[in-house]
């Protein structure tokens, strides 16, 4: 093979050395960013959650949700629940971010004849619907057990002892099926939600960055000025499937077919202001956990960058 020859093929084993390498490095980041996102969103998501889930007339609103469960519990109460997302965080934010940049690549990928190198804003959301899809088969029995472990601090007996424990009892009283319980339900919420999520960060990073500057080397503030817009853009359109989601995954066996059931029972008793319950909370704990979920991502990229 001759020089010229030779060329093609190390420039292919380089541009996929790289690629691999920038997988490895969104996989990690995601990682990282998730912990941030839990540590932070954790007493929020536990207060959006029992809102959702609790009888009518339980709660006055977020602030008394916060108050029972710090007098049952102390502080320590409004972390109930938080080994599940812990645990599961990684992998889940791990997956997602890989799953977002792996989706960016296959649209370019389908699209040799571009105009401009750049993604638009709706192939940004494809990509970020894509990235929902992997992600959803550890979110959903994460959610399980953490929406069971934040619903039993409500009061009544402690049938669970950890998340272990969910697991255990669950497999053993419906299953595998049982375990992924929800399943639908995540995607429902997490697919537009993971739409308007990254496109929402690309924009207002965009909008963030000087003229003639690169979005990778903004200030810390304009970082958590951009996540905390992406997470407030995701949870505008995610509070119903993630209303429906919750009282799916906590209710009692056959209390519910599916997720239109789910819906249809909701509405019916409670009426369509039903499926907004946790807003609040939930747009409350958007800006500042997401806001610590891409600080999160960013430095740990940096720091990656600078190792490999």
């Amino acid at each position: 093979m001759s020089a010229d020859e030779a060329k093609p093929v190390e420039s292919a084993a380089s541009a996929a050395a790289k690629s691999t390498a920038n997988s490895v490095k969104a996989f990690v980041a995601g990682g990282f960013g998730g912990v941030s996102a839990v540590l932070v969103g954790h007493p929020f998501d536990l207060t959006k959650t029992r809102l959702q889930t609790a009888e009518a007339g339980a709660y006055t609103g977020a602030l008394d949700v916060v108050r029972k469960a710090i007098a049952r519990d102390g502080v320590t109460g409004l972390y109930r629940g938080v080994v599940p997302p812990l645990l599961g965080v990684t992998p889940i934010f791990a997956i997602s971010f890989w799953a977002y940049d792996t989706s960016k690549n296959l649209i370019y990928a389908v699209t040799p004849n571009r105009n401009s190198p750049a993604l638009s804003i709706s192939e940004l959301a494809v990509a970020g619907f894509l990235s929902a899809v992997p992600t959803t088969l550890v979110t959903a029995p994460v959610e399980r057990a953490k929406v069971l472990l934040q619903v039993q601090g409500q009061g009544g007996g402690q049938k669970y002892k950890g998340v272990f424990d969910v697991f255990k009892v669950l497999y053993r009283e419906g299953g595998v099926r049982s375990i992924f319980r929800g399943t639908g339900a995540t995607l429902a919420r997490d697919g537009p939600g993971s739409a308007a999520y990254f496109a929402a960060y690309e924009v207002a990073k965009k909008a963030l960055t000087p003229a003639g500057s690169d979005p990778s080397k903004l200030n810390l503030g304009a970082i958590i000025m951009a996540g905390g817009t992406a997470g407030v853009a995701m949870w505008s359109i995610a509070i119903p499937p993630d209303v429906l989601k919750s009282r799916l995954q906590s209710a009692p066996s056959g209390t519910y077919t599916g997720f239109l059931d789910c819906a249809r029972k909701t509405i019916a008793a409670d009426g369509v202001g039903a499926l907004w319950k946790g807003f609040g909370p939930a747009m409350a704990r958007a800006f500042p956990a997401n806001a610590a979920t891409f600080l999160g991502v960013e430095a740990s990229r940096k720091a990656l960058d600078k190792l490999f």
